[in-house]
């Protein structure tokens, strides 16, 4: 816990996330970084749903739901209203799944970047579409078995590697971009903090294990998501005004293989495609390496 932050839950407990879930975990220190004068804006997914069933709501702090593609553009709405009744101290946050900020809502949230919006996007990202059948999405894995990616006899599992959304909202000149993740609550805390200090639109990325459908031990959520940073599958770093910077370097990497071997989606993998993505992992390392020694902007 950082010090100075409130102790009060802002998320509440005894909503109806799975045992495990890494999403609802991430919302409530996000919650607890971001304090009680915030609005939140969600979009809606697995964290929407087990949230908000009527008349129920887990939500401490003025909350509304927005349609899968369009949180981006309804926080743009909220924070020009506000900034129009003199009102400009108060956070908003806009939350989305993989589903709602790689694929549906991309399109809004580019927008809403590139119009320089004072918002903090949050991406609870857990590699699927989760709440609608385990879907995969531009942030599924390569290699991971979903449901429209089954992995078979003739192919197995997803053949694209995952959208590097970050990156990408970095290159629209955001102020502040960061990846986080739940093994790490002090560094997603600070992360959060920084993103609703910086003044213009801040995108914050969580890895999220969802142990339905990464077929994994529910009770090892954050072993897995430690696993998943220490094997630079997950790299965590920020990128303040174009320069990036890892925050925690991972010098002696575990093997991929550790990770993988956590997750029933990757069970049907080979050496092979085990190799494939070891070596996509050290060239994305490589690069990001690159990106922080050279101190170019993106």
């Amino acid at each position: 816990m950082i010090r100075g932050l409130p102790e009060e839950e802002l998320f509440a407990s005894g909503h109806r996330a799975c045992a495990g879930c890494g999403g609802a975990l991430a919302l409530r220190h996000v919650l607890k970084a971001a304090g009680k004068n915030t609005i939140v804006v969600q979009a809606t997914g697995c964290m929407e749903v087990v949230s908000s069933p009527y008349p129920e709501t887990a939500w401490e702090v003025p909350w509304l739901h927005a349609a899968f593609e369009t949180a981006a553009s309804a926080a743009s709405g909220v924070w020009r209203a506000l900034k129009a009744q003199g009102k400009e101290d108060i956070n908003v946050l806009a939350i989305g799944g993989d589903g709602a900020t790689f694929d549906i809502g991309f399109g809004a949230m580019s927008g809403a970047f590139e119009r320089g919006e004072n918002i903090l996007y949050v991406c609870t990202e857990n590699g699927a579409y989760m709440n609608t059948g385990m879907q995969r999405s531009s942030a599924t894995p390569y290699g991971a078995s979903a449901t429209t990616t089954p992995a078979g006899t003739k192919i197995p599992g997803k053949r694209e590697f995952k959208k590097p959304v970050a990156l990408i909202m970095a290159a629209h000149n955001a102020p502040y971009v960061a990846t986080a993740s739940v093994c790490d609550i002090p560094d997603l805390q600070r992360k959060v903090k920084k993103g609703l200090e910086t003044k213009g639109p801040c995108y914050l990325e969580i890895v999220s294990p969802c142990p339905t459908g990464w077929y994994s031990a529910s009770a090892k959520s954050i072993e897995i998501a430690r696993l998943a940073r220490d094997t630079r599958v997950s790299p965590l770093y920020e990128v303040v005004n174009g320069k990036l910077n890892i925050t925690h370097d991972i010098k002696e990497p575990k093997p991929v293989e550790e990770y993988l071997k956590t997750q029933g989606r990757f069970k049907h993998l080979d050496e092979h495609e085990i190799k494939i993505i070891q070596e996509h992992v050290d060239k994305e390392w490589a690069k990001l390496k690159k990106l922080e020694e050279s101190g170019c902007q993106l």
